[in-house]
């Protein structure tokens, strides 16, 4: 996940602020340095660490905090202040047209970057907020291109305007938001052809575009592993043909998260949406206050959430109806399935737990904490349990415990164990909801704070 390096260094510094009663200005000024030292290696551009550390420091080591009550927190609350002020400190969201009139968005961006991909999760975006978008296929260069935007449409229950590869992408776009105004489209998204690296072809045919389209808006898609390159690109394209948002891609992957700390402080422009998956889904808008809140191991509830609110697909109904059992001790294999259903569409285990503030979990201790492949192993057990057996586990005896087994590829050992630890949760859960002082809701599962999680 993006940052987590970030993450645990500063965490790391952080704590040695917090463990000191009075703070000097050479304890601010040590812890400074680390700090600087992290962003860096985070790949931050380096005039904005140095600018950034600066007014931290300019901030930090004030009468106001250093005579406060817990300067360690004060300095920690003046990093983070900093931290949303870098990243445009507000949300902003797409300029899009009053009434019914057609907003015509252009997607920008080099090859590689996602931003087929893109186009299609940012027209589900507007679909939630009542919009209704057309995805315009401009790429005639890169195979596939057409078909691919197409396939995402029809994923993302969005119309695609496409006139094959014998047209120009000026042509293209015309003929798309004639065909917008005509059937009701108020979104037109231009999915423009990438290249390699930043060349003339490209530019001139954006500004083509640009001259011939009444563009309203201008996204720039960049790939957030690519670090300091992300934001040499943010600043080529916007001086050469001119951009109004960025998207940054991939920053679920092995990224340093410099990207998205520098991009906003060098170009002007401000980051719109990440995207964090390869789902059409794991698009989230940009919120410069929860990504520090992350950057800085704070958690992200508000994020966590939405999510829960937009995946989560039981009705009011089931949901009060899957408490009580747990409450009561009765949360059955069944109840078991929907819940690793639902998690899977928040991102997983590690991802809700990514997002939850004062755990005392750091980032790099999640992975080795949540072990997904034993995840699906107890996924797999399950599922090859009899609707019976899932629901009644009082019936599973020894043969239709290998029975089990073998269906699911593991050793009956295997399903033993989960078998018990299965049973000792229920008990956990009986005592939470009874209110009884126990070990605490995570202590209960076995494997927490001290192993794996086994679900």
């Amino acid at each position: 996940m993006a940052f987590e390096s970030l993450t645990d260094k500063l965490q790391n510094v952080f704590k040695g602020l917090r463990g000191k009663g009075r703070l000097t200005e050479d304890d601010v000024r040590a812890a400074l340095k680390e700090v600087k030292m992290a962003l860096l290696e985070a790949d931050v551009n380096f005039r904005v660490v140095k600018q950034f550390v600066k007014t931290v420091e300019e901030r930090a080591v004030g009468q106001d905090v250093m005579n406060g009550l817990n300067p360690g927190q004060m300095v920690v609350k003046i990093v983070n202040e900093e931290m949303i002020a870098l990243m445009g400190s507000e949300t902003t969201e797409i300029a899009l047209q009053p009434g019914k009139a057609v907003t015509v968005l252009m997607m920008a961006g080099l090859q590689g970057a996602g931003k087929t991909t893109a186009c299609a999760k940012i027209a589900g975006k507007l679909k939630q907020k009542g919009k209704k978008p057309l995805l315009a296929a401009c790429d005639i260069y890169r195979p596939a291109a057409v078909e691919q935007l197409q396939i995402n449409g029809k994923k993302t229950d969005t119309d695609v305007f496409a006139m094959g590869t014998d047209h120009k992408p000026v042509e293209i776009a015309k003929e798309a938001i004639a065909y917008a105004e005509k059937n009701g489209h108020n979104v037109v998204i231009l999915d423009t052809a990438g290249r390699l690296h930043v060349d003339e072809d490209m530019m001139a045919e954006l500004k083509e575009i640009k001259e011939n389209v009444a563009v309203h808006q201008t996204l720039l898609v960049v790939d957030a592993m690519t670090g300091q390159d992300a934001v040499n690109v943010a600043k080529e394209f916007d001086e050469k043909v001119g951009i109004d948002g960025v998207v940054l891609t991939k920053m679920d992957g092995d990224t340093r998260g410099g990207a998205a700390l520098s991009i906003r402080a060098v170009t002007g422009r401000p980051i719109l949406y990440v995207g964090m998956g390869e789902k059409l889904s794991d698009m989230e808008q940009f919120y410069p206050d929860r990504m520090a809140n992350r950057i800085l191991g704070m958690g992200d509830v508000l994020t966590l959430i939405e999510k829960a609110q937009e995946n989560i697909d039981l009705d009011e109904e089931r949901g009060r109806e899957m408490v009580g059992r747990m409450k009561k001790g009765k949360f059955d294999f069944e109840d078991y399935l929907e819940s690793m259903k639902q998690m899977r569409n928040m991102g997983g285990l590690s991802g809700i737990l990514g997002m939850l503030p004062g755990l005392g979990i750091r980032s790099a201790d999640i992975e080795s904490m949540v072990d997904e492949k034993q995840l699906k192993h107890m996924e797999a057990i399950v599922l090859s349990m009899t609707r019976q057996e899932r629901q009644n586990p009082k019936l599973l005896n020894p043969q239709r415990k290998h029975r089990i087994a073998k269906g699911a590829g593991v050793d009956i050992a295997v399903v033993n164990r989960f078998l018990k630890q299965f049973e000792q949760s229920q008990k956990m859960m009986k005592q939470v909801g009874g209110g009884k002082r126990g070990r605490g809701l995570f202590g209960g599962f076995p494997g927490m704070g001290g192993g794996k999680f086994p679900f």
